[in-house]
Order: C-alpha cells, then structure tokens, then sequence
C-alpha cells in the first residue's frame, strides 16, 4: 500500500522525469511552514546545480506540469525555487479511506520481514525490580510491540542474571543458617543484601561463596536444587511486576542458558587464532584502523580461567545463532555499557559467532533522574522498589480523579481506571523522551491531564468514546466504522485528516530507528489537531446527516490510529476517566 506522500512523491517525480530531469529530485516531504502549505519539493535546487539554470525557473517549468495533476489542490512556486504544495481533498479522502480498509492501516503490507530478537530486562534473580529496571522493560517492551506491528517475527528475551556470584552468597549464607532452601521470595530478598554485605567485611565468607559458586556451575547436585528454588520464587515474582508494567516475554533464558556454550567456544576460537594471551588472560583484539578512541581486546577470560559478561553475552550470541537464527538482534541496556557491547558485537562478526549480515544494534538509555537531577530514590535516599513507585503514581491518580465530582464511577472502577492511568504516564513520561537522554521523572507533570503526557493522550480518547457512545443513543447502533470518510469541511478537519495520513509512515521510521518517542510525538499531535477539530465542530448538532456521519467515520478512524499507537507504546485504554 502506498502513503500519501508516496503518491505525491510519485506525481512530481513523474513531473520532472517530463521536464527531461532525474526523477529522484522530486522527493516530497511535508512542509515545515504549514501556515504556507502542506507539503514542499526543493528538488528545482539541486536540478539548478546540475542544468547550470536559474532554479526558480525549473520549479516553474515542473509546476506547469504538476498543474494537470488532480492530486492538488494547489502548486506554488516560491523563490528561490520551491514547490509549495496543497494536496486535493479527494486524494486525501481516498487515502485514508484505504488506510481504514485494512485492520492495521496498511502498515505492515510490503515491508520484508525479519526474524528479530529483542534482549532487555535483565534482572538479578533473588532482588526485587526496582526503578534501575524500569527502562529497560518499557523502551524494550514498546520496540518489540512496533516490530510486531510491522508484520516481523520478533521475539523477546528477559536475559536474566542467574549464573553469577550472587548464587553462591545466597546458598552460603543458607548453609550458615542451616537452611536447604529459601520459603519465599521476602526471606530471599532479605538474604542476598544481608549475604552480600557480609561478604564485603568477612574474607572467610566470601571464598565460602565463590566456591558455592563454583559447585553450582560444575553441577553440583545440592547446589543446583538450591539454585532452581530460588530461580522459581525470583520469577514466579518477577511475572506478577512485569504483568503490572503490562510487559511480558516470550523467552525466560539467563545467563545460566550460555554456560553449556562457553567452554566449546573458547577452545574453537583458540584453535581458530582468534583467542590469544594477554598479560595472563584471554582475549580477542577487536580494534579498527578507523577507531578514534581505542578500544580495549574483548576479554574472554581473566587469568584465573573465570569467564566474565563478555563470554556469556558472546555465547548467548552462539545459542541464539543456533536455535533462532535471527537477522537482527537489538539490546535494550544502560547507555553505559557500550563499549561492552562494542567489543562483544565486533567479536562475534570477527570470529563468525553471527553471520556478517546479521544485524546487532545496541539501544542505550540514559538516566531518570529526580527533580534534582540526580537518579531518582526515595525520600529516605535508597533505590525505589519498582511496585512502590506503580503504587505512588496510582494513588496520585486515584486521588485526582476522586476530586471529580462529575465522574460517574464507582469506587472500584476508580481505582482500576487509575491504575490504567498510572501506567500510561509513567509510560509516556519515559517514553516521550529520546531513549538516549536522561530525563526528569516529574510525579506531578506525568499525572496532569493537560499538556505533553499520558493522561492527556487517553482524555483525548475518552472524549472520541464519548461522542461515539452519545451518537449510538441519539442515533442508533449502526456501524459508524461502516460509514464512509468525507472531504474536509474545515482547515481544522483536513489539518487533522493530513496527521492521519501520516502514521504508516511515523510508524515505519520510528521502527527503523528504535525511537519510541516518535510515536509519542505523533500521538501529542493528532490529539492536539482533533481537539482543535472538536472545538470548531458541532457534530452531534449537525443537522445534514451526511456530513454527520462523515464525521463519525473520521472519529472511527482518529480512535483507530490512537489504539493502535497505544497498544505498540505498551500502554492501557481506558473507557471513562
């Protein structure tokens, strides 16, 4: 299916194709002046440069040509050489009418798909999720969504951290207390902080600890039953917080899952050549002739044979490779880490972990912060536990919302709607900014039902359901997205219709470029234009019919397109607020 600006694309392309110009020059985009048009071409520039002609000329020569065209409404040539462009209401109707056609609005139709993993989560067994792995599952979730949406195959694993030291300290400190296993995730959660701090003053504790360690990763049969107890509580856990943060994943793999790979692997990239000794430990040189900063050799073990994240993350490479075969794997972690993952993704094309086309894109996110700047605590200075702060913006919506006196809700639909509500601006407060960016985490400005949030896009929402809800009881029950789409009565309603067009689009782009917050910006935007669109129209009012239900069928659609971008972002309708 072809978008809107496609076609135009296709109509002044064919415009200087006639004119005797190379077709390429007639790129549309839209126009970054839309108080002096819709959309522009600047492809008479760069034809002057070549034809060694005036460029105002050339624009007026191609807007003669695109004057034929039934695809505008009106062709402007502005000096020094731009084509100001209006499309006509017909071509806009028509296009959306086909956008409404499909169920995913002809997103998905003729992009190659792909097999695509998405690494993200990562937590610790035996630690609550705190605000620290917040990020991670709403940017991770949010992109496995959009992929999903565009037809690819995309699978998502949480990589858990269950392999590690943290293992041993806990089953050491259960032998210390005579105890076999752990009743229940608060005694393990009260026991690895405890294990772990007492292995920082009590030397004797910690070698206690790395050789349980090592018993549980050389099979050791007690060990390994303490370890899947534990593993068991920990996710057991881990699913009821993550089915809060409506985030879910198709694969429970840790590092635990790579430990069978690692051995084979070191020894064939030693046979290989590509493992060599370096100052006692392992490694693989992984610098460029075209680096500007060195980067350090991958380590894949330290001089006491001990693998590092490193190992696990490249055999996770060669378990993946070798059960999923996938054309594209994303990594969803803290912005920080990568130089780790520069080494790793250079190491496993080098030594053929992944074949060369293999996609291995890092998406590194910065920092919420506080309102001082710093990363966000408690009021008593400590990392928030991720269920306190779900429980805190809840009870902020819950609150705001009982101030309503008009709201018509019972005191349980109250709190199920604030919980909805609470999510999605917790999810839009992160997910609006560039997943790169540190950004504020502002309770009061995330919960406001004005302005750039969360709240604000599902009002919007609500107030569509409204008047659909409203139409069905004055009007009947018919189908209104049986109805058919009309041309624009108003700036307002083709200025909104022109912010529909543009989703299949939006949501392509923002796929390729692993950017959430595109589709935040969208989203900001057309609620803005309808709301514009419903100030300026009386639609249940309206005493033509037709003109009534062709604004019942645009409402269809707005609804449509906003379900669409809310469900991909990972956020929750709601119905009444």
């Amino acid at each position: 299916m072809k978008y809107l600006i496609d076609k135009l694309t296709d109509e002044v392309k064919k415009a200087f194709s006639d004119c005797g110009l190379p077709e390429e020059l007639g790129m549309v985009t839209p126009s970054n002046r839309p108080d002096l048009c819709e959309f522009q071409c600047n492809g008479a520039m760069a034809a002057a440069k070549r034809e060694k002609k005036n460029p105002y000329d050339i624009a007026l020569t191609v807007s003669e040509k695109l004057k034929e065209s039934k695809s505008f409404s009106s062709v402007e040539t502005v000096k020094p050489g731009f084509l100001n462009l209006r499309v006509s209401d017909e071509l806009l109707t028509a296009s959306l009418s086909e956008m409404n056609d499909s169920d995913d609005c002809g997103v998905s139709m003729g992009i190659p798909k792909k097999k695509i993993m998405i690494d993200y989560g990562g937590p610790n067994v035996a630690k609550p999720l705190h605000i620290g792995h917040l990020r991670s599952a709403i940017i991770g979730e949010s992109i496995k969504r959009m992929g999903r949406f565009l037809g690819h195959e995309v699978t998502g694993d949480i990589h858990l951290g269950d392999w590690g030291l943290q293992m041993g300290l806990i089953i050491a400190e259960l032998r210390e207390r005579n105890k076999e296993f752990p009743d229940s995730i608060s005694e393990l959660e009260e026991i690895y902080p405890f294990a772990s701090e007492k292995s920082k003053s009590d030397g004797g504790f910690k070698e206690k600890a790395m050789e349980e360690t090592y018993k549980l990763q050389h099979g050791d049969e007690k060990n390994l039953a303490v370890w899947k107890r534990i593993l068991e509580l920990s996710v057991s856990d881990l699913k009821k917080n993550y089915e809060r943060l409506n985030v879910d994943f198709d694969l429970w793999k840790g590092e635990s899952d790579a430990d069978p790979y690692i051995a084979p692997m070191v020894q064939k990239m030693k046979d290989e050549g590509f493992a060599k000794m370096s100052q006692g430990a392992l490694v693989i040189d992984v610098s460029e002739e075209s680096d500007s900063k060195e980067v350090p050799p991958c380590m894949l073990l330290k001089s006491d044979g001990a693998s590092l994240y490193t190992t696990t993350d490249l055999a996770t490479l060669v378990e993946r490779q070798k059960d999923y075969a996938p054309d594209q794997i994303i990594y969803v972690v803290d912005k920080r880490q990568q130089l780790h993952f520069t080494q790793v993704f250079r190491a496993a094309k080098k030594t053929g972990i992944v074949p060369s086309g293999t996609e291995l894109d890092f998406l590194g996110f910065g920092t919420m912060n506080g309102k001082d700047g710093k990363p966000f605590k408690t009021r008593e200075g400590g990392v928030m536990r991720l269920e306190v702060l779900l429980d805190d913006v809840t009870g902020e919506m819950y609150k705001k919302m009982k101030e309503n006196e008009g709201i018509s809700l019972t005191d349980e639909e109250i709190r199920d709607t604030a919980e909805s509500i609470a999510l999605s601006a917790i999810k839009y407060g992160d997910l609006s900014n560039q997943a790169s960016k540190d950004y504020i985490f502002d309770i009061d400005k995330f919960t406001s039902f004005e302005g750039n949030t969360g709240p604000y896009i599902l009002y919007t929402m609500v107030r569509i359901k409204s008047i659909l809800r409203k139409y069905e009881e004055q009007y009947g029950s018919e189908d209104s997205y049986a109805f058919q789409l009309k041309k624009a009565q108003s700036s307002a309603e083709k200025a909104l219709m022109l912010t529909l067009s543009a989703f299949g689009g939006m949501m392509i782009s923002a796929f390729k470029e692993l950017a959430p917050h595109r589709i935040c910006a969208y989203i900001y935007t057309l609620s803005n234009e309808f709301n514009r669109f419903y100030h300026e129209t009386r639609i249940l009012t309206e005493s033509d019919e037709e003109k009534r239900k062709g604004w019942i069928a645009l409402l269809s659609f707005t609804l449509k397109i906003f379900s669409h971008c809310i469900r991909v972002l990972g956020m929750k309708e709601v119905d009444r607020m």
